[in-house]
């Protein structure tokens, strides 16, 4: 078996930047109470990175690339769809659910290296979920 140590701080290197890019929105997500947190948030972002980069190294630009993407944002969406309630009153979790896509999308642009886009969802993550919240009518159940 041949480890390339190289590759092991390349792909440590991607996974601590997509981990470190969850970082302000499960802060917000673990200080405002909401269901997801500092747990969630990082280990979907790391997790989504970590299946598009053995993708890129297993597929190499393959079409089966596409669908362990397509795979990913379903089974976000699948993650995200376990964080709704329905309650008599309204429906709670929408908002933690939208946030768990999100960070899947930061991981997977972390792995094709597109900081600028991780970068730019991660600062508009964060502040929907600091900025809009006030906005929000009190006694609405939307998490």
């Amino acid at each position: 078996m041949n480890i390339d140590i190289g590759l092991i701080w390349y792909h440590a290197y991607q996974l601590g930047i997509a981990f470190l890019l969850a970082l302000p929105i499960a802060f917000n997500r673990e200080y405002k109470a909401r269901g997801a947190g500092m747990r969630t948030y990082p280990l979907v972002c790391i997790a989504c990175c970590a299946f598009m980069l053995v993708a890129r190294e297993v597929y190499d630009g393959d079409a089966a690339e596409a669908r362990v993407m397509y795979g990913i944002i379903t089974g976000m969406g699948f993650i995200g769809g376990g964080a709704i309630m329905k309650k008599d009153n309204g429906v709670s979790g929408t908002a933690s659910a939208a946030g768990i896509w999100l960070t899947g999308a930061i991981g997977i642009s972390v792995a094709y290296a597109r900081y600028e886009i991780a970068i730019v969802l991660t600062v508009m993550g964060f502040l929907i979920f600091q900025i809009f919240s006030y906005f929000k009518a009190h006694g609405s159940t939307e998490r």
